[in-house]
């Protein structure tokens, strides 16, 4: 940076002071440079509003009057089309702010103060560098010095209208905004299956194909009730959608693009497909939006916080109850505790509306290795430790009790079921031998139009006719391959049914077990045909017991409780078990042997636990051991009858002791062990008597190495007042 000195001299400063007609301007003002800030808030203003445009740029004259050379004058414009509400995203505020901040500017120029900044935020963070770094600032009514007061107040009186000038122009844009949308005339960018028409409303698309594809949407929607399940159905059969760009070269012209969840979640999902206007779902919040993001912080809201819902005011696909009852369906697909969740593969036909009658919580569905057995679990205590588990039972009795019931519901309506069904199928067909020919009939017209496209061109003109006959061959190409897929689709997919497939229908209805257990039937199409006839099955399983109390609510409103024995792995748990018990010792007194006692509780009607289908000589001999283990033997129980208080026979006490028995019994040859008394009888047991103390002392003589024993101090007995 060149000094004062060599840049001007005293009487060239005077001047300079002297046009300007300001004292404010200083040596040090000069030996910076000036810079000029261009801004428009909006890409329209900068199209349309050229004239404050131009007034901004002659602001680099108003620096030259003022006395700084036109070289040292920059202008920074890079904000042209940007808001002055917030500094983020404005790099030439930011840039100004750092040459500021460096000591390199003298003065700022702007037509209004509110060009350079709308928020006060940033307004006085740049007054607050200009008067440390002692730069000027300029506008068309005068020159400020952030170091006076006076014009420093001025500057915040300035910053505070501006601020507020734009919150009264943005707030009554925006209620104009609200009260048009609260009108139902405020449209913006029409979904799938709509286009906007010259008078600015939504209407239906004019092409034939496009509608059919979205009415194909919701019907596949009622038969396969998942999202996820319509876009499969559509991929599978080559089914595209209509998509209509709203920018690029072809604006608003109709594209045929693969099926994705997107766009059917849309057409699915969005209330305007059933006539019903919707502004405002999605809405800004303030504390959820980042800086460098343009779109964060936006939220869907609740219908009840909509700017506007206005039913019954756009044309419509379906009817609104149809939509109600597709948002319930997408609701409950949804993978929480408080919905069932989508019918998925897993052979578990319950899952999701099996209910825990204790806890009241949806169970979970486990397949237990290696045959993927089912078994429904409780979720309460699975990830809390500090919680006692709920209940849990085996899914293949509960399912098979479901399964019964459901076909003795359908067996009354199985012939209408088929009807109804081979009808379903003949409509399906109808659909894509539908879309097939709409297809057809779009791929003639495209070769007709570059047919008559190349016929008019004039053959001199051979840069053009070489080109269209090049897109006439192309769509001949495209016609025939279109033909040929077609006439496969009619050989594999009649649009009609045969007497023969009709029959087939109709006799599988009459055995209605042979198709739900064939092959063919997926495990998502059982578990949608329970869910249409069940709503939920609440189950209660009895404590230390295999008995199971299952409550089925039908729709409609009907109840129906049943009572059935689910398999256990311990026999104890078993509601018989004390009668088998029983039964076991009877005939094990009677001297029959483990086979035979099998083949009595066989021909009985006892159960065995889940492991085995019957009885045989190993469970009966398990049974009888354990049984064994668990009961005191007759020896034991005359043991409790004999004994009294702290008394204990020798084995029992040398076990207390951890010592050998002959070792004991030495002991009570030399007298060092106290005995009570001895039982009657040849050899008869000798009852000893040992409290806390003497069990004590007895362990400490067991410790005394062997070579003091004769006779050890600790060994002479005390008189213990041994009680009668």
């Amino acid at each position: 940076m060149s000094s004062p000195s060599t840049l001007d001299s005293p009487v060239q400063t005077q001047t300079r002071r002297r046009i300007s007609g300001s004292t404010k301007l200083q040596d040090h003002h000069f030996t910076r440079m000036a810079i000029v800030y261009v801004r428009q808030s909006n890409p329209h203003q900068v199209l349309e509003n050229t004239e404050s445009t131009e007034r901004q740029y002659a602001l680099v004259h108003r620096a030259v009057e003022l006395g700084w050379p036109g070289d040292r004058v920059e202008v920074i414009d890079e904000d042209q089309g940007r808001s002055g509400t917030t500094a983020e995203g404005r790099f030439g505020f930011q840039r100004l702010l750092a040459e500021v901040g460096l000591n390199h500017v003298g003065i700022i120029l702007g037509t209004e103060m509110s060009r350079l900044a709308r928020s006060n935020k940033d307004w006085h963070q740049l007054i607050e560098l200009c008067a440390i770094f002692r730069t000027l600032l300029a506008d068309q009514d005068g020159l400020y010095d952030p170091t006076d007061y006076n014009d420093r107040l001025l500057l915040g009186l300035r910053g505070m209208m501006s601020e507020a000038e734009i919150h009264i122009l943005q707030g009554r844009m925006h209620e104009a905004l609200l009260n048009k949308a609260r009108r139902g005339d405020l449209y913006v960018l029409p979904p799938v299956g709509y286009v906007k028409s010259p008078a600015g409303k939504f209407v239906l698309d004019s092409d034939e194909q496009a509608q059919s594809v979205i009415r194909l949407i919701f019907d596949e929607f009622d038969r396969l009730g998942t999202i996820r399940g319509v876009v499969r159905y559509l991929q599978t059969n080559d089914i595209k959608t209509p998509v209509r760009p709203f920018k690029g070269p072809n604006k608003g012209a109709l594209e045929w693009r693969r099926a994705t969840r997107e766009v059917v979640q849309t057409v699915l999902m969005h209330p305007l497909y059933s006539g019903t206007y919707r502004y405002g779902h999605r809405q800004t919040d303030p504390r959820r939006k980042k800086p460098g993001r343009r779109e964060t912080g936006r939220i869907v809201v609740s219908p009840q916080n909509y700017h506007a819902l206005i039913p019954g005011h756009c044309p419509a696909y379906i009817t609104p109850e149809r939509y109600e009852r597709n948002q319930r369906l997408i609701g409950q697909n949804r993978i929480r505790n408080s919905s069932r969740g989508p019918a998925r593969e897993g052979s578990a036909l319950l899952g999701g509306i099996l209910i825990c009658a204790r806890c009241q919580r949806r169970m979970q569905v486990l397949y237990t290795s290696p045959n993927k057995q089912i078994r429904y679990v409780c979720p309460t205590g699975i990830h809390d430790a500090d919680v006692a588990r709920c209940q849990a039972l085996s899914g293949a009795v509960l399912d098979e009790l479901v399964t019964d019931k459901i076909m003795l519901a359908l067996r009354p309506a199985a012939l209408e079921l088929s009807m109804q069904a081979a009808d379903d199928l003949k409509k399906e067909r109808q659909r894509l031998d539908q879309d097939w020919r709409h297809r057809l009939e779009r791929s003639r017209y495209v070769a007709d139009r570059a047919y008559r496209q190349y016929q008019v061109v004039e053959p001199e003109n051979r840069l053009v006719a070489r080109e269209l006959e090049r897109q006439w061959e192309q769509s001949l190409r495209e016609l025939e391959a279109l033909e040929q897929n077609y006439a496969r689709f009619r050989q594999t997919h009649s649009a009609t049914l045969s007497a023969e497939q009709r029959d087939l229908i109709r006799s599988l209805s009459e055995n209605l077990p042979a198709v739900w257990n064939a092959s063919t039937t997926s495990a998502s199409d059982r578990k949608r045909i329970v869910r249409l006839l069940i709503e939920r099955v609440v189950v209660h399983v009895h404590d230390r017991s295999d008995h199971v109390d299952a409550v089925v609510h039908w729709s409609g409103g009907f109840v129906s409780r049943y009572e059935l024995l689910r398999p256990v792995t311990a026999y104890a748990q078993m509601a018989d078990y004390e009668r088998l018990i029983g039964r076991i010792e009877e005939l094990r007194r009677q001297k029959l042997t483990f086979a035979e006692i099998a083949a009595h509780l066989n021909r009985e009607d006892f159960r065995p636990s889940q492991r085995a289908e019957k009885f045989h000589k190993d469970i009966v001999c398990r049974i009888f051991r354990k049984l064994k283990r668990q009961r005191p033997s007759a020896r034991e129980i005359a043991k409790q009858d004999v004994l009294g208080r702290n008394e204990w026979f020798a084995l029992s006490l040398a076990a207390k002791l951890q010592m050998p028995k002959n070792t004991l019994l030495e002991w009570i040859r030399r007298g060092w062990v106290h005995v009570r008394r001895q039982l009657p009888g040849y050899r008869g047991r000798k009852i000893c008597w040992a409290d806390a103390d003497e069990i004590e002392r007895l362990a400490k003589l067991r410790n005394t190495p062997r070579s003091s024993w004769d006779p050890p101090p600790s060994a002479k007995l005390t008189t213990p007042r041994i009680p009668e």
